[in-house]
């Protein structure tokens, strides 16, 4: 019998959810050396060139850090701050992962979503406890979506840095513009502008090489063939595009990762595009995980490009949307390829 997404219900303890912010297995081996700076983007290899400076420093700061005072109290060292700023697919999570790697243990990477999540549930201050210790926290696709979030990751980032704690973070929204077209920002610029104080922000730039020298987006497969290259593709899912959207509303964001785990390929049929905004940013999250796992993807009904309305894409979260389009785009390629 064909397996589901929609069969499956993950627990993630609370614990795990610490232990699991590593980089994405994708970036399992990246390296400065193996980042290659594109020729006509000088930006891109000067930005190499600060994320190795910026890793060297993380050491020592968490050197400094550890050594106790002749009064047996260690001593007070602010962490350091790396903003890599650009657009989407030049390297930023090569180049971020490429910072943790050399960084010494204890040390968490995750997406801001990730950190988020993790926060609401462990809670606040235990969350600041058990990353208090680390000499690197690094933060993925760094965005404030609510004034509740803008409030929150300032007290967090502030309090950690405080300690110690070095923070790499990469977006396509410079520190200053945080927040813009989602929420009265301009309610929260002492917050936002605290935490553009933390980070120095450096400029990535390049055209996306998800989408260099490629055909655009693969034709749908027809409900036919996408049932029969399921049943056919070992450790794969089919579901049903509105099943599957209603299951993930069930679900916390955190659990995503957990929905996919083991799962080889994803077939989803009836695609179409949607126009309710908690409904798309649960395909964000979807496809941020597909990505980070490597999952190919392939889709009846509409192309993957058209699953957000344009009204949506000409909203406050049109860089999430471009970036979930971009990704799954890059997965169903893949897949194509494979096929």
């Amino acid at each position: 019998m064909q397996e589901r997404l929609v069969d499956r219900h993950p627990e993630v303890p609370a614990d795990q959810l610490v232990a699991q912010m590593v980089p994405p297995p994708m970036f399992d081996e990246v390296s400065f050396a193996s980042y290659i700076p594109a020729p006509e983007e000088p930006s891109q290899a000067a930005a190499v060139r600060k994320a190795e400076e910026f890793a060297g420093q993380v050491a020592k700061i968490h050197k400094a850090g550890s050594r106790k005072s002749l009064f047996g109290k260690k001593k007070a060292v602010s962490g350091a701050g790396l903003y890599l700023d650009g657009g989407f697919g030049v390297g930023k999570t090569h180049l971020l992962a490429s910072i943790f790697h050399s960084a010494p243990a204890p040390k968490s990477f995750g997406t801001f979503g990730e950190l988020t999540n993790l926060v609401g549930a462990l809670g606040f201050v235990n969350a600041v406890e058990r990353l208090s210790g680390n000499s690197l926290l690094c933060i993925d696709e760094f965005e404030l979506d609510d004034p509740g979030d803008t409030t929150m990751v300032s007290r967090l980032l502030t309090e950690l840095s405080a300690a110690g704690v070095s923070i790499a973070a990469t977006s396509n929204t410079l520190p200053s513009q945080l927040g813009e077209g989602r929420f009265a920002a301009q309610d929260f610029l002492r917050e936002i502008k605290k935490l553009g104080a933390i980070f120095e922000p450096v400029r990535v730039d390049g055209p996306d090489y998800r989408h260099r020298d490629l055909p655009p987006a693969p034709e749908p497969t027809s409900p036919e063939v996408l049932t029969e290259r399921a049943a056919t593709t070992p450790g794969s899912t089919l579901d049903d595009y509105d099943a599957l959207l209603k299951h993930l509303s069930t679900l916390h964001p955190s659990k995503y990762g957990a929905l996919i785990d083991g799962v080889s390929s994803v077939f989803i049929s009836g695609v179409h595009p949607v126009t309710d905004q908690a409904v798309a940013l649960r395909i964000v999250v979807l496809a941020d995980r597909l990505y980070d796992a490597g999952v190919p993807v392939t889709v009846s009904g509409a192309k993957l490009d058209e699953i957000f309305s344009t009204e949506m894409l000409d909203g406050g979260y049109r860089k999430k949307y471009l970036r979930a389009i971009s990704r799954l785009l890059a997965l169903s390629r893949f897949e194509a390829a494979a096929a």
